[in-house]
């Protein structure tokens, strides 16, 4: 039986009992998912792994038939699925990178044939955004 406080409704002179509920709390966040068409997989590794540095980690057997991979960035990760007729270049929706030495970013990106479009201004970064090789919208910030 869930405990009741009479302390916290009143409705026309009278206390309406309610019924305490447990907080729950989001800790943090564990992956965030992009998708690339199916098949793609060695081109993305080329980009997201030999490009951007990204180290691969292993997927569990039980979804390696999905296709995709996984990639670590510091503690957290970045998931690679593959999905049919998405389209991408059209998604504001991306995953930002915090990095350290923007302009050489910026130039080893730019060597590479990848378009850059500068960020809006938020306080305490600099930043810019480009798009993967697929279309995934992709944002490189650096604290100032």
């Amino acid at each position: 039986m869930a405990s009741q406080d009479f302390r916290a409704i009143e409705d026309s002179g009278r206390f309406l009992p309610i019924k305490k509920i447990k907080v729950l709390s989001l800790l943090q966040i564990h992956h965030a998912q992009i998708t690339i068409p199916p098949g793609a997989e060695n081109e993305a590794r080329a980009f997201y792994c030999d490009l951007l540095g990204l180290a691969e980690i292993e997927k569990p057997d039980s979804l390696k038939s999905r296709g995709g991979f996984w990639l670590a960035v510091g503690d957290r990760q970045v998931h690679v699925g593959t999905e049919d007729f998405a389209d991408r270049h059209k998604t504001k929706a991306h995953i930002a990178y915090l990095v350290k030495d923007l302009d050489e970013w910026r130039h080893k990106l730019e060597n590479a044939g990848i378009s850059i479009i500068d960020g809006i201004p938020i306080p305490n970064y600099r930043r810019f955004e480009f798009r993967d090789p697929f279309g995934n919208r992709v944002e490189f910030l650096e604290a100032l």
